[in-house]
């Protein structure tokens, strides 16, 4: 995509939820037809919906943070072709000093041809690769997923996962290459498998003696720097993109670590993380749905971890109209239906009014905790489900004008990985998730993150509660945290709920679970001796949000979409007698429901909990461990929050 107008503003819509079909009946019969074109754009669904102008031109953007279809149903008068963005997931960085994370690959086209006959495209949206472990000698990062945009079809769109930024070694090739680390160890090269034009760039080297500097991870706009003896070498920068509606920047390398005491790298803009701390410290995540690269960690000592790669994105777009009219707000993602401008907010932005709204529907989602860990290797446990983030509905806010709101989204807790010493840390919480406003604000408290570890550690509270780890020979089973919410929220509904509580492991069972994590719409379940918790159920956004062809949230009961904070499934120890291990299901019995994480399910030998999904609020699922490895599995990352403004048009 080339640069674009800035003149890029949202459109009101009057009718029954097709915007089309307001520009027909009030500019057409208003005597407005000269400015307006009434042929029809394709019809679609899949992704969250953004409408909005660019200059006369009138844009429909799907926009998918997690795996999905992009479904056409009917072809259209502007021409059967759509734009797209394919950005893949960030390598994660490098451990001890090292290399940052090479971004995803970002690939960017026009007139994709596309039909109603069969007319349903997969998307499949890249996870950001995990970051190095402790220790000097461990692993380079993980590389990054790919992203792919109409698997199976003619002219397929892939883009390559980032590589991982090196540890002792060169770093990983990629959509871009991570960062090398130590002298003489090369940035992975960028753009592989090559593709023109090119999808990211190499990554930095390394250097050294005698105070080592990494090289940054390589972004979509540039080259990671090379590291120096003080200095880690920033990732490269990312490549901007209007394709949403809002001018966004994607796909910016990790920063390279440095020995204790030096300059760490900073993360390239379209977020890409820093490294640790120059006093040592882990390395940064990179911030999700954009590709970025994840920080390399600083040392010494080799304690620290580096920093997780971000999901990746995919966008299709395609024009329904051609018009000039009024707005009454700008940002988030824009779409129309029942009468009503919808606004969503999956990334923080600002919501600025251009005309007075005398009232709107507001709904706030925190970020939701992380699943707990499995005990270190002293001690036999399970994790206890993450919490959801607090929800927050107001039924009718009123939004002076002209006015700018601050919108800030949570992010999901990020579960440790067993480096701790006994006692294990728990589960992370999630982030708020709040908007500013005079009588406010408003704030969706972040989940609590599940207990884990010996002795049983309580869920931690939050919007809803983690739930209590399941502990071996604990003095107590941990108990599941609360719900609670510091902001007042005028005039709005919050809903959260506690977490359940983990069993005792002095009971002469081989088997015992840990609580599930509180969902908005019901507590988490209580672990046993043969069955882990499962996760509090989630809530249905309200009908005025739910627009068929946006898809937000995840599906619930009885096959409905549009769920949110539900309970992260707790997770289930077990000694290897060759039977199943079962995780709590997340979101409520019959799930996993509102894209809640299951605890971790395998035949005899643990495993991680399960993440939630993006922008839906969930709980991550508790790890479930098994006594020969034990310590060395962790819970699923919490969900990020969401933000939904509804008003009349």
């Amino acid at each position: 995509m080339g640069a674009r107008s800035s003149r890029i503003t949202a459109q009101n819509n009057r009718s029954d939820g097709h915007l089309l079909e307001y520009f027909r009946k009030s500019f057409v019969r208003g005597g407005g037809a000269s400015n307006v074109n009434v042929q029809a754009g394709l019809t679609a669904t899949g992704g969250v919906i953004s409408d909005y102008t660019d200059g006369p031109t009138v844009y429909r953007a799907h926009i998918f943070t997690s795996s999905g279809t992009f479904s056409v149903t009917a072809p259209g008068t502007f021409g059967d072709t759509v734009d797209y963005l394919v950005v893949g997931g960030g390598g994660g960085g490098g451990a001890a000093y090292g290399g940052g994370g090479g971004a995803g690959g970002f690939r960017t086209g026009s007139s994709f041809p596309v039909s109603s006959t069969p007319g349903a495209y997969p998307i499949t949206v890249g996870a950001g690769g995990a970051g190095g472990a402790a220790g000097y000698s461990s692993p380079n990062g993980t590389n990054g997923a790919n992203s792919v945009f109409a698997s199976g079809y003619v002219g397929v769109v892939t883009s390559t996962g980032g590589g991982g930024g090196g540890n002792s070694r060169a770093g990983n090739p990629g959509g871009s290459g991570g960062g090398g680390m130590d002298a003489g160890n090369s940035g992975g090269t960028g753009n592989t498998p090559p593709v023109s034009p090119p999808q990211g760039n190499s990554g930095g080297s390394g250097t050294g003696p005698p105070h080592y500097g990494s090289g940054g991870g390589g972004g979509a706009g540039g080259a990671g720097t090379n590291g120096t003896n003080t200095v880690g070498g920033p990732g490269g920068p990312g490549t901007s993109s209007s394709i949403t509606g809002i001018t966004t920047t994607y796909a910016g390398g990790g920063g390279g670590g440095t020995y204790i005491g030096g300059t760490v790298g900073t993360g390239g803009p379209g977020g890409g993380g820093n490294a640790g701390t120059s006093s040592g410290g882990d390395g940064q995540n990179a911030s999700a749905n954009t590709g970025g690269g994840g920080g390399g960690a600083s040392a010494l000592p080799y304690t620290f971890i580096a920093g997780h790669g971000g999901s990746g994105i995919v966008v299709v777009r395609y024009q329904i109209a051609q018009l000039t009219a009024a707005a009454k707000a700008t940002g988030g993602a824009i779409s129309f239906y029942g009468g009503y401008t919808i606004h969503t907010f999956t990334t923080s932005g600002t919501f600025q009014t251009t005309s007075a709204i005398p009232t709107a529907e507001v709904f706030i989602v925190g970020g939701g905790g992380a699943g707990g860990p499995g005990a270190n290797p002293t001690s036999f446990a399970s994790g206890g489900g993450g919490g959801a983030g607090g929800v927050v509905l107001h039924p009718g806010l009123a939004f002076p004008s002209p006015t700018t709101y601050t919108v800030t989204i949570g992010a999901g807790g990020v579960s440790p990985t067993g480096k701790t010493p006994a006692p294990a840390q728990y589960g992370n919480p999630g982030n708020d998730t709040s908007i500013t406003h005079p009588s406010g604000p408003y704030l969706g408290y972040r989940g609590g993150g599940g207990g884990a570890g010996w002795p049983g550690i309580d869920g931690q509270p939050g919007g809803s509660g983690g739930g209590g780890a399941a502990g071996d020979n604990s003095p107590d089973p941990g108990a599941g945290g609360s719900a609670v919410n510091p902001s007042t929220n005028p005039g709005a509904t919050e809903s959260g709920n506690a977490g359940g509580t983990g069993i005792n492991g002095n009971i002469g069972s081989t088997r015992y679970g840990s609580g599930g994590g509180g969902g908005a719409g019901g507590a988490g379940g209580n672990g046993s001796d043969t069955t882990a918790g499962v996760g509090g159920i989630g809530l249905q956004i309200p009908a005025t949000f739910r627009n068929p062809v946006s898809t937000v949230g995840a599906p619930g009961p009885g096959g409905g979409g549009y769920w949110f904070a539900g309970g992260g499934g707790g997770g289930m120890y077990e000694n290897p007698d060759g039977s199943a291990t079962t995780g709590g299901i997340g979101g409520g019995a019959g799930g996993p429901y509102a894209g809640a994480g299951n605890g971790g399910t395998s035949p005899n030998s643990g495993a991680n909990g399960t993440s939630a999904l993006e922008n839906t609020g969930s709980g991550g699922g508790g790890a479930s461990e098994e006594s020969s490895a034990p310590g060395t599995r962790s819970g699923g990352n919490g969900g990020s929050g969401i933000v939904i403004i509804a008003y009349p048009s």
